[in-house]
């Protein structure tokens, strides 16, 4: 042993704890792998959410953990690829906040690395846990209900237009699990509000134009945007959109109604990454998935944007106001 590392030692006799706090120190961070169905422009603030809920935990990004973005922009084809480079290199956790899709290929792909997902339905039907009060295995998370939701969101919408007849339904076909039980809900709502529904698919920015021009051509009433991180990330386009064609879209996050979309109902995308965060910080402090219970939002938010309900022709009955949790004027 060289000289200057026993006065290392010798120095560190004085402080019980300064030689386990240097010894961390020169290990390497742990390194976790995040997933978002969306783009780095337009899931920036959800990623943000995210380091929000590490550093809740005490893990700030380049200084005691790292960090590896992986941007689906709504294609999926590449993620099994890219699940068996992170489990090859045996990476600390594998986060999947706000993709379904991320959080199902995780768990073929590993058995052994913890995951943290953000997921629309339900985590045990979808073979990620054994039950939402004990998961189990090495996957755990926020289960955020968006599908439960549709069916109040459609009622929603039906309460703002009650002389529509026709609606338009967007999904992403690229995220099969989320647009199947979206269109189950959607079916279902319908027997109760008498709406008809005309489906529009769309898993990329030309296909949410060419579905904005279908639903001109078809002269629909309404149109109601299916839960979907890439269309989150798209939500600028969207209130473009729906302002230039003047047509009533409800959406399942607030995040479209803040930057002039017209109506949301559902629980908070940031905030569910901000937890996704937080639960990925505690398995990184030697917390066990199996032991950590999956998550669910305690609060549903109906948003409405008065402003953009006035550019395009919208009288917001009264009732619906007084029902709001929030009105953007």
């Amino acid at each position: 042993m060289r000289t200057i590392r026993r006065r290392e030692f010798i120095a560190g006799l004085g402080s019980a704890a300064a030689w386990p706090v240097a010894a961390r120190a020169q290990q390497p961070a742990p390194v976790v792998g995040f997933f978002d169905a969306g783009s780095a422009d337009g899931s920036a603030i959800y990623a943000a959410a995210f380091r929000k809920g590490l550093g809740e935990t005490g893990y700030l990004e380049g200084r005691n953990v790292a960090i590896e973005y992986h941007w689906l922009d709504g294609q999926y084809d590449g993620l099994p690829a890219l699940m068996a480079d992170l489990v090859r290199r045996r990476v600390a956790v594998i986060a999947t906040p706000g993709s379904t899709n991320a959080a199902i290929v995780a768990k073929a792909a590993t058995a052994t690395i913890p995951i943290v997902f953000g997921v629309a339905q339900d985590p045990v039907k979808l073979g990620l846990v054994a039950s939402l009060a004990r998961p189990g295995g090495n996957a755990t998370g926020i289960n955020f209900f968006a599908q439960e939701a549709d069916a109040k969101r459609l009622g929603l919408l039906h309460e703002l237009l009650p002389k529509a007849a026709r609606v338009g339904v967007l999904v992403n076909p690229a995220n099969a699990t989320s647009t199947e039980a979206t269109l189950r809900g959607v079916h279902e709502a319908v027997r109760v509000t008498g709406l008809q529904i005309q489906v529009l698919n769309a898993s990329t920015r030309r296909e949410i134009e060419a579905a904005f021009a279908a639903l001109a051509r078809e002269r629909a009433d309404a149109l109601f945007v299916a839960g979907d991180a890439f269309f989150i990330s798209r939500r600028v386009q969207f209130a473009i959109l729906a302002g230039r064609d003047k047509i009533p879209a409800v959406y399942a996050q607030r995040d479209f109604v803040d930057i002039g979309g017209l109506m949301s109902y559902g629980a908070s995308f940031a905030d569910m990454h901000r937890q996704v965060g937080v639960y990925t910080g505690r398995v990184l402090m030697g917390e066990k998935p199996a032991d950590l219970p999956v998550l669910q939002p305690s609060k549903f938010e109906l948003v409405i944007n008065l402003g953009t309900a006035g550019a395009i022709g919208i009288n917001v009955p009264e009732t619906l106001l007084a029902t709001a949790d929030e009105i953007i004027n």
